[in-house]
């Protein structure tokens, strides 16, 4: 009734986050939970913020091997039926385990379990909620959207036929898994908020990606429309979801203000689809890679001042 949960932390350079992504693991209100820490060559404090915690989980450090290596790796050694994985700049709300456990054994065809998040700034303060989408395995495909980052916990029986993190795909390797997991089962939507993404300026998601990053989408949609016997509505939807992946290729130039390229990829997305290109959804996403690392910037600077003003208010 209370099956093991087996959660991998891949540290990388994030020590002054890594104890509260521990803690949050730690402070689970679900006690039959298997944590592993894997210090993916730091050249940062990881191993003195590690050393710390003894023997209270098990941790260990190797050379730099990358992301999905690692989690593999951790993945491979985890005795767990149920796994899940924390950035380490991350954390867990309390009953984030408890509640993925009872949605998983409630919904026996489903394969991951996905919940609401929050984004939270530098310093652990909440910039905005988000609400992840109800679930749809075509849409996931069709509109290029992951559901989920922080807080999916998913099966391992189902997970061991997905071949794992592919260490090829660097910036969304969590998508390409999924692409290929929901073949096996459905994801279930948790209608509330168990994990905290974190925004700073060493954020994967928000930093600037060279070209060969940017275009990492491509490789994966071309690499899932090779794969045989896909269901008949996911092979029509494939003229929509190459639109999507040259659109968030469009996005992650922009951000990087590539800007010629840029162009080139929304002349892509006009070719597969011109629904796709005269999108709200377009505009979201080429607003998103003009303005979204300079909003959030505006945002911390704004929240920083008003936490700076409350504080002379008390101390007068």
């Amino acid at each position: 009734t209370a099956p093991l949960v087996s959660i991998v932390i891949p540290a990388y350079n994030h020590c002054g986050y890594l104890r509260e992504a521990i803690e949050s693991v730690l402070a689970q209100t679900y006690r039959n939970v298997e944590l592993i820490v894997i210090d993916d060559g730091s050249t940062d404090d990881t191993q003195r913020v590690l050393e710390a915690y003894g023997e209270r989980f098990y941790w260990e450090s190797q050379e730099n091997m990358g992301q999905s290596r690692t989690l593999n790796k951790g993945w491979g050694m985890a005795k767990g039926d149920i796994l899940a994985y924390l950035s380490a700049d991350d954390v867990l709300m309390p009953d984030a385990v408890a509640k993925s456990v009872a949605c998983l054994q409630q919904n026996p065809d489903a394969v991951l379990s996905y919940c609401n998040t929050n984004f939270i700034d530098p310093q652990s303060r909440v910039i905005r909620g988000v609400t992840a989408p109800d679930y749809s395995y075509h849409d996931m495909v069709a509109t290029v959207t992951c559901p989920t980052s922080t807080g999916a916990f998913f099966l391992r029986s189902a997970f061991s036929k997905t071949g794992g993190w592919d260490p090829q795909m660097r910036h969304h390797p969590d998508y390409d898994c999924w692409l290929r997991l929901g073949l096996h089962g459905r994801f279930v939507h948790i209608d509330e908020t168990l994990g905290a993404f974190r925004i700073h300026g060493g954020s994967q998601s928000f930093s600037q990606t060279s070209v060969e990053t940017a275009e990492e989408m491509l490789r994966i949609m071309t690499k899932f429309y090779a794969l045989p016997q896909l269901p008949a509505d996911i092979l029509l939807a494939r003229n929509e979801a190459f639109a999507g992946a040259h659109l968030l290729v469009a996005q992650l130039h922009l951000r990087a203000a590539r800007y010629l390229p840029a162009m080139r990829e929304l002349r892509a997305v006009a070719r597969h689809s011109l629904k796709v290109l005269f999108s709200v959804r377009c505009i979201h996403a080429l607003a998103n890679g003009l303005f979204n690392r300079y909003l959030h910037r505006i945002l911390w600077s704004i929240r920083r001042k008003r936490i700076q003003a409350k504080d002379r208010i008390k101390g007068t």
